[in-house]
């Protein structure tokens, strides 16, 4: 969670700064400073400690290896990206890790104690607390730090909070229905092909649109775990048969390990459209960090997603869809680029025209801050699908070849502390061998916002 006043890198630097003396002097660090006591809180947490007036002072320490230090700082920087990314119960077990292997690192201590505090774990935080102020003689601004969770009174908090977001919007699309750019096609086995003009509901239709959607969010626990809702409805003036709705449910985790973080997700969503059920589709989804040191200003990451879309109506365009990607950010103080790419690969049923397909998708994305306040956004993407079989026998006689382009950039003003008003303009290009699927469309959407609720 994040702290009220100290960030956890703030709190290591305090706590190494100011008690990082203790450690060093034998004459103030702890007598007898074993691990901290477990309690049926935190199972993994070390045996209590014996108090310093039934032993004898221990010999100093023998000092650590490069190696044995680094493995210590390792896993003292693990904790600490437990605790920023909301982990508290995770840290916990981290840091207990780290004092069962070097009992005198004050900064572990400090942040296990806090760990407790932020878990609701009074009592354990409390004897946590005693022991730093008894055995490391802390400095002024580590017993202010003390005292502030002492005065929160250790009731343990969400580690994100709550959030909820909502946007509706009016807008206007040339074609709402992906109708065909060609008015005539050629259709029939490769011996008998006949041109045919394409009907209205065939060629692209024009329409005025208004969408209203929400987000919600809810932590769960003190893992990090993310409940995740969203709501979508969209409503034509005149094309009604593609007015559609849209609910999705969804639970995200973060995860760590081998030095590697990331998050997992899972999803189900569902579709109507033209007021039938049109599509169900449930996703995981696998993002990943390598342990990489990039700097500040790049971030990379590797996702691998499965999907399976089943369409009620139309069973013979059933889908499994397996999704492997990178994707690269390069930050700055004004502006984000983000740079993504990856492979599909999407098996159908027998019966599916085009059999199974194969394909890659690629996209560039700057967010940029303009003034104060004012955030604008342009993006490019190109996705690629190449079918294994004929499309249709007698039909359409050729591999379906599909590349969709598309070009898109907002707008967005905040007005006041909760909303902002965006302006919304998307431009796609659907490129195919078979003219009867390929399509242009003008996008365009202003809507209003209001989110951080």
């Amino acid at each position: 969670m994040r702290r009220p006043f100290l960030t956890p890198l703030l709190a290591m630097l305090l706590a190494l700064g100011a008690l990082a003396p203790a450690r060093a002097q034998l004459g103030e660090a702890p007598e007898n400073a074993a691990p901290p006591a477990a309690d049926t809180a935190a199972p993994d947490t070390p045996a209590p400690v014996t108090a310093a007036a039934e032993s004898p002072a221990p010999e100093a320490p023998a000092p650590l290896s490069d190696e044995q230090a680094a493995q210590e700082e390792k896993l003292y920087l693990d904790a600490l990206r437990s605790l920023s990314e909301g982990r508290p119960d995770e840290a916990t077990t981290k840091l207990s890790r780290l004092l069962e292997k070097n009992a005198l690192h004050a900064g572990a201590w400090l942040d296990l104690a806090i760990s407790h505090c932020e878990l609701g774990n009074k009592a354990e935080a409390e004897r946590l607390f005693d022991q730093i102020e008894q055995r490391f003689h802390p400095s002024e601004s580590i017993l202010q730090l003390i005292a502030h969770y002492r005065n929160s009174g250790c009731k343990g908090q969400r580690s994100h909070p709550r959030s909820m977001s909502f946007k509706l919007g009016a807008g206007y699309d040339t074609n709402v229905n992906q109708g065909s750019s060609s008015r005539f096609v050629m259709l029939g086995s490769t011996n008998n092909l006949q041109q045919v003009e394409l009907g209205t509901d065939s060629r692209p239709r024009a329409d005025h649109f208004k969408v209203l959607s929400g987000d919600f969010n809810q932590p769960i626990g003190s893992r990090g775990m993310l409940l995740i809702a969203q709501l979508r409805a969209l409503r034509h003036t005149d094309v009604t048969s593609q007015d559609s709705d849209s609910a999705l449910l969804a639970l995200e985790r973060p995860w760590s390990g081998a030095g590697w973080t990331g998050r997992a997700t899972a999803a189900y969503g569902l579709v109507r459209l033209g007021g039938e059920l049109y599509q169900r589709q449930a996703q995981v989804l696998l993002r990943a960090v390598p342990p990489l040191d990039l700097g500040e200003s790049l971030g990379w990451s590797l996702s691998a997603g499965f999907s399976s879309a089943i369409y009620p109506t139309r069973r013979y365009y059933d889908a499994r869809t397996l999704d492997l990607g990178t994707s690269l950010a390069m930050r700055g103080k004004q502006r984000t680029v983000v740079l993504s790419a990856g492979l599909l690969a999407d098996a159908g049923k027998t019966a599916r025209p085009g059999g199974d397909r194969h394909g890659w998708y690629g996209g560039a994305n700057l967010v940029a801050l303009l003034g104060e306040k004012a955030i604008a956004e342009a993006g490019l993407s190109r996705q690629s699908w190449r079918g294994s079989r004929i499309y249709s026998q007698d039909f359409i006689e050729t591999r379906r070849d599909q590349d969709t382009t598309q070009l898109r950039a907002s707008l967005l003003f905040p007005v006041g502390t909760h909303s902002a008003l965006q302006l919304e303009v998307r431009r796609t290009f659907n490129r195919e061998n078979i003219p009867l699927f390929q399509y242009d469309s003008r996008w365009l959407q202003f809507s209003w916002r209001t989110d951080n609720w």
